[in-house]
């Protein structure tokens, strides 16, 4: 019985150096982010970290490495409309969350820490290869209109948009009308005239759809640190005893 609440514990050290590593690489980048400093905002130690990651670089791959994280689980929809709420959820989420804003800054600047990892990019390509394949079973794509290219296609312009935004807007914050404008010109080339009338392209319901998500996951991650408080107070009772 004592496992799982350890194993649980492990999870959420794990978690805690991650979102720590993200703040700070999203603040100051990968050569101004110090091991220390990143221990500071976790508020561990350096045998915590060691023993999750091997150096600062395997942490920042990590980072890298999570972006999907940030989107993916937030997603209901299927076919070319999931496609489209990646982009959308993407846009709203690289405004308000440190791990993707982070992973997305690594992504970019990760030659000058001696990495050409483009694990991210092709990650992307391949999940929105999956919601093309699906929107072709589907009967949503004009004929012609090749998934795994189209996939790509989009990771390109997106990388494009926010790099462009980061410099145009504050915070970003015009992403979500350039991924508007994106898909208003895309849609007609690569999806039925039936499927471009019934997709949403609305940050408006996507902002509404991550806030009741977030109230949920706030609510069960609480239900977890409340089993992990508890038996971390067993442990230290009974040896105390």
């Amino acid at each position: 019985m004592a496992q799982q609440p350890k194993q649980e514990r492990a999870v959420q050290t794990r978690e805690s150096l991650l979102r720590a590593a993200a703040d700070v690489f999203d603040e100051v980048g990968f050569a101004g982010a110090s091991i220390s400093r990143i221990l500071k905002r976790a508020g561990l130690t350096a045998g915590a970290l060691y023993f999750h990651f091997d150096s600062k670089e395997d942490l920042a791959r990590a980072v890298m490495n999570a972006q999907p994280r940030s989107i993916i689980p937030w997603l209901e929809s299927e076919g070319l409309q999931r496609l489209v709420d990646i982009t959308m959820v993407w846009a709203y989420q690289l405004q308000v969350d440190p791990l993707l804003r982070a992973g997305v800054r690594l992504t970019g600047e990760q030659g000058s820490f001696g990495l050409k990892d483009t694990t991210p990019y092709r990650e992307w390509s391949q999940i929105m290869t999956e919601c093309l394949e699906a929107a072709r079973e589907r009967g949503e794509l004009q004929a012609g209109v090749e998934p795994a290219e189209l996939a790509e296609f989009v990771v390109e312009a997106c990388t494009g948009m926010q790099t462009y935004s980061a410099v145009a807007s504050e915070a970003r914050a015009d992403l979500s009308d350039r991924a508007v404008r994106m898909w208003r010109l895309l849609l007609p080339g690569v999806a039925v005239p039936a499927v471009v009338a019934r997709t949403e392209v609305n940050p408006d319901r996507i902002r509404d759809l991550l806030r009741a998500a977030s109230s949920a996951a706030a609510a069960a991650n609480g239900q977890v640190r409340e089993r992990v408080e508890k038996s971390v107070g067993a442990e230290r009772t009974g040896a105390a005893g």
